[in-house]
């Protein structure tokens, strides 16, 4: 009988190659993060039909935290906001407000780009059965009128200002988000911070069917003691995030909208003010 023939040079028996340890699988090629700037996230559409962005620090709606990110750090602050800031002493370490002979709103807003317009330019405007509320309030009143702002959605309530005029329903300043929105009054901001609507719950008005203060609607007043609850609590609340987190990005988005109108949205800056229509603190 003939010998088995010798392997050929170079080739395997199935029994060597069986011995042999599995090859890793390679790896895949990583897939770059989506095009995203300073760790801002895409938000839910608001309801003027355009996206919000949040900061990650203010994130909302529980948006998934494995979003990519490309640079965690904040965004520089715009110019605008630091002029914004050296001018105006907000979130004050003292409680000085005359808060005893005072009136309280909340206001109740559609977008956070309206917020951010509003401590740009210091104004405020409601719906025309708002700004009646509103006008009535600061004619009746001898004391402040403060204004306790939140964002329809949002969580939370994100600051607070002070009226400084009564209500010019002859003037469109056409800085709003949506041009339907007229008339003008001067307001001061003096809080601008994110106050979890937790934090304030608890505070029922009997002037509304003894429902939290977090549930009103635009203009709902505050009856006084617990208005007086109200901004105490805003006032010691140790805020993380507030709108000027955020203020660059709604910059942007003005000189978007700025641009898609063509219009100058700031001509109305220009026309004197009514001094007249000041009321002297007394």
């Amino acid at each position: 009988e003939a010998p088995p023939s010798p392997a050929e040079p170079g080739v395997k028996s199935w029994a060597a190659i069986a011995s042999q340890p599995a090859k890793p699988k390679p790896k895949p090629d990583p897939v770059p993060p989506a095009a995203n700037t300073f760790g801002m996230k895409p938000g839910p559409p608001n309801m003027r039909g355009g996206h919000v962005r949040w900061s990650r620090s203010r994130g909302q709606y529980g948006q998934d935290p494995s979003y990519p990110i490309i640079d965690p750090r904040p965004p520089p602050p715009p110019p605008v906001l630091e002029k914004l800031k050296s001018e105006n002493q907000y979130n004050p370490k003292d409680l000085t407000l005359d808060l005893k002979n005072a009136r309280y709103f909340v206001i109740k807003s559609y977008s956070e780009d309206d917020i951010h317009r509003s401590i740009k330019y210091n104004i405020w405007t409601s719906t025309e059965h708002g700004n009646k509320r509103l006008n009535e309030a600061w004619n009746e009143s001898k004391g402040p009128i403060y204004l306790v702002f939140s964002v329809n959605g949002s969580g939370h309530f994100c600051g607070v200002a002070e009226m400084l005029s009564g209500v010019d329903t002859n003037i469109c300043t056409g800085v709003w988000s949506q041009d339907k929105w007229k008339g003008k009054f001067d307001v001061k901001w003096v809080y601008v911070k994110d106050v979890p609507n937790n934090q304030l719950r608890h505070i029922k008005l009997e002037n509304n069917d003894n429902k939290p203060v977090t549930n009103s609607r635009d203009t709902q007043e505050v009856p006084r003691d617990k208005g007086i609850q109200l901004l105490r609590i805003l006032h010691e609340y140790r805020h993380t995030t507030s709108i000027f987190d955020d203020f660059g990005h709604y910059e942007k988005r003005q000189d978007e909208d700025n641009a898609r109108k063509g219009t100058d949205r700031k001509q109305w800056l220009n026309e004197p003010k009514d001094s007249e229509n000041k009321k002297t603190q007394n």
